[in-house]
């Protein structure tokens, strides 16, 4: 395999219409994924962008993981930046990168005319209506190579300016390769993301997901300042697989939630960034003895 679209375009084969992607408030079926990003693909390739950066600069739904993978298959790369993210950043990532081009949607576009930007603008909702062309799409991939980058993340920034972190595909196919090994990843898996778009840890969630043709919830970050309704939220929709920072497995048990409610359907906790506490560890052991705990 060289190429991470070949993850999305065997899954669409076998479960086109299982859901991909979801939060809250909409759904995003494997079929639904592949049409939207094959319109971008298109779109981009159409407008002239050839292995340049993309910034997505949209809310954290699905439809920008759509956006993502528009920009793959356009020959591409895509950047991600959030509203939540402070304007100074964005701005030395602007000028970092000299993007000519960026997706937002209806919401995100009225926020870029604060920002330092002179390249073009394109609505997400216009891109994915534009005609697909099976060529074009065909002679960009005749002429990729897995040492081709698919995104490029910023460090936080702890030195005053953040760096620029380009991944290929080898590279992402190789850590997607030996985490769902270690995950036991499957296609009944259910994710709950809870990691932002612009940091590359939310890759653990987004590339096996179309890898296995499992589901990823986006969980909306309101939730975690509520851990009751948090864990409500995990067993509406039957998650049971998280690969979260420990501050957010420790939130939920240090307020007592696991005494009176646990998250049902969680088999595993992956956890990271962070030294998981004792205490809290032994509590969600205790609360979940069937479930495998992973440090990664």
């Amino acid at each position: 395999m060289q190429n991470v679209l070949e993850y999305l375009e065997k899954t669409v084969k076998r479960v086109p219409n299982k859901i991909a992607f979801a939060d809250e408030m909409m759904e995003l079926t494997f079929q639904q994924v592949y049409e939207s990003a094959r319109a971008i693909g298109t779109a981009l390739f159409q407008k002239g962008y050839k292995k340049e950066p993309i910034i997505i600069f949209m809310k954290k739904c699905p439809h920008t993981v759509a956006a993502f993978f528009g920009t793959i298959y356009s020959g591409n790369f895509y950047v991600p930046i959030d509203e939540e993210m402070p304007k100074r950043r964005i701005e030395l990532i602007l000028s970092n990168l000299h993007p000519k081009g960026m997706i937002c949607d209806k919401d995100t576009k009225k926020m870029v005319k604060e920002f330092q930007y002179d390249g073009e603008v394109y609505l997400y909702e216009e891109l994915i209506k534009n005609e697909i062309k099976d060529e074009i799409l065909q002679d960009i991939r005749r002429k990729a190579l897995d040492i081709d980058p698919i995104y490029i993340v910023f460090t936080s920034g702890s030195t005053g300016i953040p760096k620029g972190v380009a991944a290929c595909h080898r590279s992402v196919l190789d850590y997607i390769e030996q985490l769902s090994d270690v995950l036991e990843i499957k296609e009944d898996t259910i994710f709950g993301n809870q990691s932002p778009f612009y940091f590359d840890a939310c890759l653990k969630e987004i590339y096996p997901t179309i890898k296995f043709g499992a589901t990823t919830y986006i969980l909306p970050k309101s939730l975690f300042m509520f851990p009751v309704k948090l864990v409500d939220f995990l067993n509406q929709y039957r998650i049971n697989t998280v690969c979260w920072v420990v501050s957010a497995l420790t939130m939920i048990s240090s307020f007592g939630v696991l005494e009176k409610k646990i998250p049902e359907y969680l088999r595993t906790i992956a956890f990271g960034s962070e030294v998981f506490p004792i205490k809290q560890f032994k509590l969600w052991k205790k609360a979940l003895p069937e479930a495998k705990f992973i440090n990664l």
